[in-house]
């Protein structure tokens, strides 16, 4: 009896189709307040003067927090130095105004209605300053990415290129992203008579670690961060854009806290922009060098993003390129420019999002320098083993991808002469792309309950950020218990259940998968020991460890499966309501090889040498391959997106249709990237010129194509027990490129800025 591996339905579908899911806006809550922001309307100066009394005045207001009034707040440790928060200064602590948008007030008062009307009665004078924009300012190396140094070398690749028979120089540039969920962040925020805090939360970042931010924002002691409880059960996306603390999370508990009452906060979809971070702007140079027959001997990638005073995360654009193919000399270098806006963070495939835009882009043009299949270059350069750590690869099956792919696609009737294939008066295009993705284990812990009744009750604090969590962990429960997936619960996003990291870098099935699997084989086998011990059972005196699930909620002896007994039975002559067990995965890696880089000298360093017994022996990567096929318009320079294959390696695929999803979720993000999403910021003023949905072009249904996904579906047994790797962003990787190049292709035309538009092909 095996679920995992089958198409079972969401098992909260229903929920959410019928309106009577409840995500954190639909809380209600007695003796409600509600909150509004008013932001800053200049990028760079400060507040002359600010007057509030005609706000305070309203009907309905509460309060009326400014830089003038507000509590002193402490500066938040950033994520990458292991705290909580992206933008690491709190909110109204100062005159000073760093960026368009940042919050300059916060009104509180009875009905939303009324704090908006109130907000707007605020006066603001400003002493303005001339805002630094875009990247043309000085670059300066961030302190770390991602944890690793901002430089990465290996050989001599300045030598090799000089060197090298055929070389490639090119700039790429992307601009600047937001993750644009469908539901707005919300927070509420109440406190009860003994202090204790209760903030209902639209997260992504983990309940538990956002528990820690609301800690160290608030003045609490670790040591007392168990009065703060934390709720997230449902999450109407977040791509990034609700994965930290920042001051929007926090404003709400200050408030409530002064008032005595719960308080609400919800951005418009324009504050959305401003209060959340967002993908940086971009430039990518990339110098490619190879021999005549295509191996690469050298690459250069140098990378700029966008630096903020409120905080740092440069975009890892070419880490990606350190690690994809067989190369002996490569350089990879990240860099900042300062510029006056809010701190950009994670969105959906961070770095490889971007990075491989220039990358593959750089490979594709190489590939016309040498009169060579796009594809082919991509097989003579293949790295049978990690060429950045020199390690072997837990499992690799991209060669697979690239000749799965290239059938389904139908690769070989692509005419290699540009503008040479048409369907009538399209001009048609085929391009293709490589996708990797570093995919994490994260530190988690299940706690699994079997009931009397022979169901069983799930609890992880984990956040289902709406990838499937609650029905694909339901189903490894189920197979580890032998029971049906219908009786299983699985029950997240509460800081009274086991900890869970937050589910970020595609890392939710590998790393909940496994602690869940843990906690049921181990509760199982407590059943199975209870069993053994009982002279009324059919198991008396066998070996507990050879007891097996046979399905149904029975448990029988390996040599005998006749012989068996339920869960019901067991618990019921026993006289136990339930039996449970709490297990953990992920621990001692994650200390080793994440923790130890962002603790400060000396401890980092020994924690490294005190875990390295469980350093990894291979790197793990989840690999693609991305074939599109587009058609342009010649007259109007129209690009339409007409077919996609993408085929890839993500380990054992736990739930096809939930792993579909993902794919084409992702395989929609690149059309997106590729075609029409860019946040476009006035080069005087520092604001952003389209913060609304109404500026800000999304594909829609009408632009997706019918997209052909497959999955090799080979566990990896080396990276986790139940095989899994990690597909919420792989996807999106490499679709970017592959448009472009078929764009390319279509039309001879090489667009190196996104996105492409009829402007870059008619211009």
């Amino acid at each position: 009896m095996t679920s995992v591996g089958t198409p079972v339905p969401r098992v909260d579908g229903l929920l959410k189709a019928t309106g009577t899911a409840r995500y954190t806006a639909d809380i209600p809550f007695e003796d409600l307040t509600h909150a509004v922001l008013l932001q800053a309307t200049i990028a760079r100066g400060r507040i002359a003067s600010i007057d509030a009394s005609a706000a305070e005045a309203a009907p309905g207001v509460l309060l009326v927090l400014t830089h003038l009034n507000a509590p002193r707040l402490p500066r938040m440790r950033a994520f990458a130095k292991g705290g909580s928060a992206q933008q690491t200064v709190p909110a109204l602590q100062d005159d000073r105004v760093r960026f368009a948008g940042e919050t300059v007030a916060f009104v509180v008062a009875e009905s939303q209605e009324q704090a908006r009307y109130a907000a707007m009665l605020i006066s603001v004078e400003y002493d303005e300053e001339p805002p630094a924009v875009g990247l043309h300012g000085d670059a300066y190396p961030p302190a770390k990415v991602n944890g690793q140094p901002p430089d990465y070398r290996r050989g001599d690749a300045e030598r090799a290129l000089a060197d090298a028979a055929v070389t490639v120089e090119r700039t790429y540039r992307t601009p600047v992203h937001h993750h644009n969920p469908i539901e707005p962040p919300v927070t509420i925020a109440s406190w009860d008579d003994d202090g204790g805090l209760t903030v209902h939360e639209a997260a992504q970042g983990g309940v538990h670690m956002m528990r820690l931010g609301f800690a160290e924002a608030l003045g609490i002691p670790r040591r007392k961060a168990g009065s703060i409880r934390v709720v997230s059960k449902f999450l109407g996306g977040g791509f990034g854009g609700k994965g930290f603390m920042w001051p929007r999370n926090i404003l709400p508990a200050v408030a409530a806290r002064l008032l005595g009452r719960p308080v609400k906060l919800e951005l418009t979809r324009a504050q959305m922009y401003t209060s959340g971070g967002y993908r940086s702007e971009t430039v990518q140079r990339l110098r490619l060098g190879a021999d005549r027959d295509g191996r690469l001997g050298s690459i250069v990638h140098e990378s700029t993003s966008t630096g903020s005073d409120m905080g740092e995360f440069p975009e890892p654009c070419a880490q990606i390129t350190q690690m994809l193919y067989a190369c002996p000399n490569v350089t990879g270098t990240h860099r900042l420019v300062r510029q006056n806006v809010g701190v950009p963070t994670f969105t959906r495939a961070p770095g490889e999002g971007p990075g491989s835009f220039a990358l593959e882009s750089a490979l594709d043009e190489l590939a016309g320098e040498l009169s060579l299949d796009p594809l082919e270059l991509r097989l003579r350069n293949y790295a049978e083993t990690d060429p950045e750590h020199d390690r072997p690869w837990s499992s690799k099956g991209l060669r697979e991808c690239y000749s799965e792919g290239a059938e389904r696609f139908g690769w070989s009737a692509r005419n290699p002469e540009p503008g040479s294939m048409r369907d009538g008066r399209w001009l048609v295009g085929y391009g293709m792309a490589t996708a990797a993705y570093s995919s994490h284990t994260w530190p988690t812990f299940a706690r699994v309950r079997i009931r009397a009744d022979g169901t069983a009750v799930v609890r992880c604090a984990t956040t289902d950020i709406g990838t499937g969590t609650y029905t694909v962990m339901a189903q490894v429960a189920a197979d580890a218990l032998g029971v049906r997936p219908g009786d299983v619960t699985f029950e997240a996003g509460d800081t009274r259940y086991p900890f869970a990291f937050p589910p970020v870098s595609s890392s939710g099935a590998r790393s909940i998968g496994p602690a869940v699997r843990a906690a049921a084989l181990a509760v199982r086998t407590r059943v199975a020991r209870l069993a053994v011990k009982d002279r009324e059972s059919p198991l008396f005196g066998a070996d507990a460890a050879t007891v097996r699930a046979i399905g149904g909620g029975r448990l029988a002896r390996a040599d005998d499966p006749e012989r068996y007994d339920t869960f019901v039975d067991v618990l019921e002559r026993a006289g136990l309501g339930h039996v449970e067990e709490r297990k953990g995965y992920g621990v001692m890696p994650f200390l080793h090889s994440t923790a130890s880089g962002i603790a400060p000298w000396p401890v980092g360093p020994l924690l490294r040498v005190a875990t390295r017994p469980f350093a990894g022996r291979y790197s793990t990567y989840d690999f693609g391959a991305q074939f599109v096929e587009v058609r342009v318009d010649p007259d109007l320079g129209v690009v339409r997106v007409s077919r996609v294959v993408g085929v890839y390696d993500i380990g054992r695929v736990l739930n096809p249709r939930t792993a579909r999803n993902q794919a084409v979720g992702g395989i929609t993000w690149g059309i997106g990237m590729a075609l029409m999403e860019r946040t476009t910021t006035h080069p005087r003023l520092g604001k952003y010129t389209s913060p609304n949905l109404s500026g800000y072009l999304l594909p829609t249904n009408a632009d997706v194509p019918d997209i052909d996904v497959h999955f090799l579906d080979r566990p990896d047994p080396l990276v986790n027990p139940l095989g899994v790797k990690g597909v919420g962003e792989l996807p999106v990787v490499g679709v970017a490129a592959a448009i472009a190049n078929a764009v390319h292709h279509a039309t001879g035309k090489r667009v190196r800025s996104l996105p492409i538009g009829p402007a870059e092909l008619l211009g």
